[in-house]
């Protein structure tokens, strides 16, 4: 008798276990039923435009527009070039960037809060002093 309910404890517990591992959403069932589950798109684009760093300020202007975004670096060399290209006092001052990264909305009560939209830098291309005459 003992034997039995060890063996159908291990069995359950087995049972248990493919369960969990295969607990995600049934996508080819999805499919089926005529629905398509969206992925967001992740994929990153090259951005050229002006980029400003002050205590509490980190925004990007694209080359032609008048929208600022909020700049968050998750490439960590943004900002460090940023401060080797302009010094302490000249902080605030514009440089020519180009990035490749994303746009997503800006989340509501963050640091980039007062802009629609923020841009996730993951790749820094390009950072000069020297901006472009089409840029300014």
């Amino acid at each position: 008798m003992r034997l039995i309910k060890g063996q159908l404890f291990f069995a359950l517990l087995g049972i248990v276990t493919i369960a969990a591992c295969n607990h995600g959403p049934d996508k080819k069932a999805d499919q089926e039923q005529g629905q398509t589950i969206a992925k967001p798109d992740i994929t990153p684009i090259t951005l050229k435009g002006l980029y400003s760093f002050a205590p509490g300020a980190k925004t990007f202007q694209a080359c032609g527009k008048q929208t600022e975004l909020w700049v968050t670096d998750s490439s960590t060399q943004l900002e460090l070039q940023y401060s080797q290209a302009i010094s302490f006092e000249q902080q605030g001052d514009q440089v020519y960037v180009e990035v490749e990264g994303r746009k997503v909305k800006s989340t509501k009560g963050g640091p980039g809060a007062a802009y629609d939209s923020t841009l996730i830098v993951k790749k820094l291309i390009k950072l000069t002093k020297d901006i472009p005459a089409g840029c300014k």
